[in-house]
């Protein structure tokens, strides 16, 4: 490995507190201002703030290992290309095909929350509103409350009876397609293909918006906050499997877990950090207890401010901040502001980053070759680019946020899993290997991992493993009849 680190000629420059930053800036994102919502209205009510803990730990048991493959392979890359360059292309097809799922629908994913802000934004802030038909995923069902119009749910119809208002009683629409989410992927899309480049500066100004609006919504909302909001702070359980109570807040970190994405970033930096078998633990450990604290302080003061059975939206903190009323109306624009310039980058990034999966394997020979095809004038790989924008529209148009939520849980969890078992593996069969840096308290760590990871998916939707099933079944066919025999290596 010493050889190829020279040849690639990293530099050791970050401490870890730049590790540290760096893993704040790439978590926090799409999953606070999108999932939280959600988690708690379904799931685990105001305890959706003990279920952030509960994804933080298997994170960071993952994190660990994700720091000695990075460590080891002296370039950046993610889950698929540790495992090509240490465990065969077998194993390689398996992540590489759970990445997919991963950063495929977590742009779709983002994309409905950005609908979900912009919409509100536009009918709150300047008057306009757009026919709820073309706001929501097909077949959804939406009334209109005096909020505006919601999709409805069972929590919805509770909080609704509270008031004495009977939902059937209020206008209802069923919508046909998300339109705006639809619109930012194809607009994303043509700058990918384009090929938009984002400066580091760009970056950091993002970073700093994302930070800075949390932060206001945290110091500024914690004054209206009604405590009678959070009792019970754990719900009684409804007698079904992971609705409130205890299976509930398990249940709300499966789907939550799509708030931690983007944590890997910091051991891909593995080989730059000036001492990483100290620095890195801090910037992974250090990033994911940094933003687990924001995350309960959102959580809690969300649920403060709002009932929540009334935050099961594209748009959560934007309907608490609505909910605030006079107090913080000056906050709303600024918020919504902030929530769809962060969320507009994130839906680059991970668009940005299937393309780069698509094209690494028909690189390799595992996918076809045409997706490794660049494009003469832009130089942007322009067939994975047009298909994943593609792909991604459909399901934000169609799919519902929930539904694309856990796909993204499940085809992460599937992959940090697989580098867990990798981690066990290698040290046992290869030990004379270099690294850098060491997963600590060897085997402890990647077998909790391993258990962590595989509990948080337990508790996802049974029609989640269905569909995922379906994923990877697909996936080895392409494997067995194209990718085994062309691969390169």
């Amino acid at each position: 490995m010493k050889e190829s680190d020279s040849s690639h000629g990293l530099k050791r420059t970050l401490g870890k507190y730049n590790l540290m930053a760096l893993g704040v800036g790439a978590i926090i994102g799409a999953g606070i201002f999108v999932l939280t919502g959600q988690a708690a209205a379904q799931y685990a009510g105001p305890a959706v703030s003990l279920a952030f803990i509960v994804s933080a730990l298997a994170c960071a048991f993952a994190g660990l290992c994700y720091a000695e493959f990075a460590s080891m392979i002296p370039i950046a890359g993610s889950a698929y290309t540790y495992a090509y360059a240490t465990m065969g292309r077998g194993v390689a097809w398996i992540i590489g095909w759970a990445l997919i799922l991963e950063y495929l629908f977590a742009g779709s994913t983002v994309a409905v929350g950005w609908s979900g802000y912009v919409v509100s934004f536009l009918s709150k802030n300047l008057g306009m509103n757009i026919p709820p038909e073309y706001t929501a995923a097909t077949g959804s069902k939406l009334v209109q409350t005096a909020d505006g119009w919601e999709e409805y749910t069972v929590e919805l119809g509770r909080a609704l009876e509270a008031k004495g208002i009977v939902a059937d009683t209020l206008p209802q629409v069923t919508a046909l397609i998300n339109l705006p989410a639809v619109l930012i992927v194809f607009l994303v899309t043509m700058l990918l293909v384009r090929g938009i480049k984002e400066s580091a500066t760009f970056n950091n100004i993002v970073v700093a918006i994302k930070l800075t609006v949390i932060l206001l919504f945290i110091a500024f909302g914690w004054q209206y906050i009604n405590a009678d909001n959070w009792v019970p702070f754990i719900p009684e359980n409804t007698g079904s499997f992971g609705s409130f109570g205890v299976t509930g807040i398990f249940r709300a970190s499966a789907v939550i877990f799509f708030a931690y994405i983007g944590f890997d970033a910091v051991s891909t930096a593995a080989q730059e950090a000036i001492n990483p078998q100290k620095d890195m633990p801090w910037g992974i450990m250090g990033s994911l207890i940094v933003c687990t604290i924001v995350y309960i302080l959102v959580s809690l003061v969300m649920t403060g401010i709002a009932d929540y059975n009334e935050l099961n939206t594209a748009a959560p903190i934007a309907v608490a901040i609505d909910k605030a009323g006079e107090g913080l109306s000056w906050l709303s624009p600024y918020i919504k502001i902030g929530a769809i310039a962060g969320l507009t980058s994130v839906i680059l990034v991970m668009l940005m980053g299937q393309t780069r999966i698509f094209y690494s394997m028909a690189n390799d020979g595992l996918f076809f070759k045409s997706f490794a095809t660049i494009h003469e004038k832009f130089g942007t790989p322009i067939t994975s680019t047009i298909i994943t924008g593609a792909v991604a529209m459909i399901a934000s148009g169609l799919l519902p946020i929930g539904v694309l939520g856990e796909l993204v849980s499940i085809g992460t969890l599937l992959a940090f899993i697989l580098v867990c078992v990798g981690i066990l593996i290698l040290r046992y069969k290869s030990p004379e290997l270099e690294r850098p840096f060491k997963t600590p308290f060897f085997p402890y760590v990647p077998i909790l991992g391993i258990v962590c990871c595989t509990g948080v998916m337990l508790f996802l939707n049974p029609l989640t493993f269905l569909i995922a099933l379906i994923w990877l079944l697909i996936g080895v066919g392409i494997y067995l009849v194209y990718g085994r025999i062309h691969a390169k290596y």
